[in-house]
């Protein structure tokens, strides 16, 4: 008996419907009733970082990373949206996988992930 996924991710918003619209129509995310979607299976990293991290911007407390299958896609998409995206070669490893960041529109950090399909 355990834990066997992550059940959700619930946060705070100026704006809940109008974010939630913006999850939904840029990254897929929570168009189910209540918020939920179905995820493929895969990795899913739990890791509190040290309060002086530089994995992200230290004014915030935590970063919203997503799995995806197609990193070079969808931040072609997001770009064309006009939604700024950064990638970063030092970001990803081998046997880890490749990774790029953006902000939802209330200043929010997200992290797409790309697993590396050889791990």
């Amino acid at each position: 008996m355990g834990v066997t996924g992550i059940g959700g991710f619930l946060f705070r918003a100026r704006d809940p419907e109008a974010l939630r619209r913006w999850y939904i129509e840029y990254l897929g995310v929570g168009s189910a009733p209540h918020g939920a979607w179905e995820t493929h299976a895969g990795p899913s990293v739990f890791a509190p970082l040290a309060n002086d991290s530089d994995d992200f911007a230290r004014e915030r407390p935590w970063i919203l990373n997503l799995r995806v299958d197609d990193l070079d896609g969808l931040c072609r998409g997001l770009g064309a949206a006009g939604i700024e995206v950064t990638t970063d070669p030092a970001w990803g490893a081998p046997d880890v996988g490749r990774f790029a960041r953006l902000e939802d529109p209330e200043g929010n950090p997200i992290e797409l992930w790309e697993p590396d399909p050889s791990a």
